[in-house]
């Protein structure tokens, strides 16, 4: 009987794996652009910018080394902000480029960057794409953010000696046991990596039984407690609150995804019982789905007004509809309790920091995997409250609006948790420094 090395045997389980992960891609390409054009319908932007998902990258300028980073979406964005700032202050002679994957994420780098960066669409993970990509912008090192493992993408940047990072990530026991289903190409691809910086000791753990040398990844923190907001963002918010009635009770549900609003909609009912003149602001997470959610708000019979209408928010309006870019804050600003979505249906959560920077008090559902460190941290130090349903929902609202000092407190405490959590950029910097420019 014939036996292979066990090197060779393994070099061949991912090359196999590779090419079933590629062809499976490829593959799939017509229902990927089927479902662009189907978003498309509801968000135009969708059916912009094809050639850049296939890696035509337009309006890049080449005259400086570039530096890369890569982020997902609004979130990803959000959380990079730390990041670019150091970036651009440690290197001013290179040029950075930031690479989305969504509209809402590339409408967030203009508000936040304008040309101070360049963007672009990060093309899909096949082959030609990324070399197309890679042969046009040829970055001295890129920066991937979260746990954005994308085989093809990492191993081509390996092929080109590009550098590259994985910057604030994460592993849950749950997308453990996923990768472990592939595990020698999930090591391949770990191993291409120059360094890992993860958000905890538990991130690195993961990743260390995943296949990455663990002298390669560092527990730094999380960049997202980093959060940057306007000095003037209160007062922005004051005034805006002021237009209102001063005494109107104000709920936020931020991030909302289908199937929240509906219980949202009914515990804002069993509220105003206690609190008839309660106003209840709904962010959903995804502009495609601002129509419906305002459809479903009046078709339950409340008086329904949307932010685009540019109209005051008059005293007889029960539910406002932000159905605007980029003004999150300024609500949460002009909140009293802010819910953050994602957590009442199995979607994963959302980041709880943004309000409590702004002292806000928090709650969350009971889904919270995707923000699983952060929101523990908050519902330990009593800095965030955790509902489950309609009744629920409603009770802990009517006991935070009878109680000003308990929301005080939260919000106190999620401050104090936010600047005792900070200092992840500069440790990452650090390890840029170190590793990729050897300053």
């Amino acid at each position: 009987m014939l036996s292979f090395p066990f090197n060779f045997r393994l070099k061949c389980d991912e090359f196999y794996l590779k090419f079933f992960y590629t062809s499976l891609f490829t593959l799939a390409l017509p229902l990927i652009l089927l479902r662009l054009i189907w978003r498309g319908f509801r968000s135009p932007a969708y059916f912009k910018r094809w050639g850049e998902r296939f890696g035509t990258s337009a309006n890049i300028p080449l005259d400086k080394s570039v530096i890369w980073i890569h982020a997902v979406s609004v979130g990803e964005v959000e959380a990079s902000r730390p990041l670019i700032n150091a970036l651009q202050q440690d290197f001013p002679e290179h040029q950075l480029l930031l690479t989305t994957m969504t509209p809402t994420g590339s409408e967030r780098v203009k508000l936040l960057f304008a040309d101070t960066v360049a963007h672009c669409y990060l093309p899909y993970d096949i082959p030609f794409a990324i070399e197309r990509f890679l042969t046009a912008t040829h970055p001295q090192f890129g920066i991937i953010m979260e746990t954005e493992i994308w085989p093809n993408l990492i191993t081509h940047c390996a092929k080109h000696k590009i550098k590259l990072v994985l910057a604030n990530a994460r592993m849950s026991e749950r997308s453990l046991k996923g990768y472990q289903r592939v595990d020698t190409l999930t090591r391949e691809v770990l191993q291409s990596l120059t360094f890992i910086a993860a958000q905890s000791e538990q991130d690195r753990q993961r990743f260390a039984k995943l296949g990455a040398d663990i002298k390669k990844v560092h527990a730094i923190g999380n960049l997202k407690y980093e959060v940057t907001l306007p000095a003037s963002l209160m007062e922005q918010a004051e005034s805006m609150r002021s237009m209102w009635d001063a005494n109107r009770p104000v709920l936020i549900a931020a991030s909302t995804h289908e199937g929240e609003e509906e219980i949202i909609l009914n515990a804002s009912r069993q509220i105003r019982a206690q609190y008839p003149n309660l106003l209840l602001i709904i962010v959903p997470r995804h502009p495609e789905r601002f129509d419906r959610v305002t459809a479903l708000s009046q078709r339950a019979g409340f008086k329904t007004l949307r932010r685009s209408e540019h109209r005051p928010c008059s005293s007889d309006v029960q539910i406002l509809v932000v159905d605007t870019m980029g003004e999150l804050p300024l609500f949460y600003g002009a909140s009293d309790i802010a819910f953050v979505g994602g957590s009442l249906v199995p979607h994963g959560g959302h980041n709880l920091l943004e309000p409590a920077a702004l002292g806000r008090a928090v709650i969350t559902g009971p889904h919270y995997f995707n923000f699983s460190q952060i929101t523990q941290q908050f519902l330990h130090e009593n800095a965030a409250l955790e509902v489950s349903d309609t009744a629920s929902l409603a009770i802990t609202v009517i006991d935070l609006l009878q109680n000003s000092q308990k929301r005080a407190e939260m919000g106190e405490a999620g401050l104090q948790l936010i600047v005792n959590s900070q200092g992840a950029s500069m440790r990452l910097s650090n390890l840029l420094k170190r590793h990729i420019l050897h300053v």
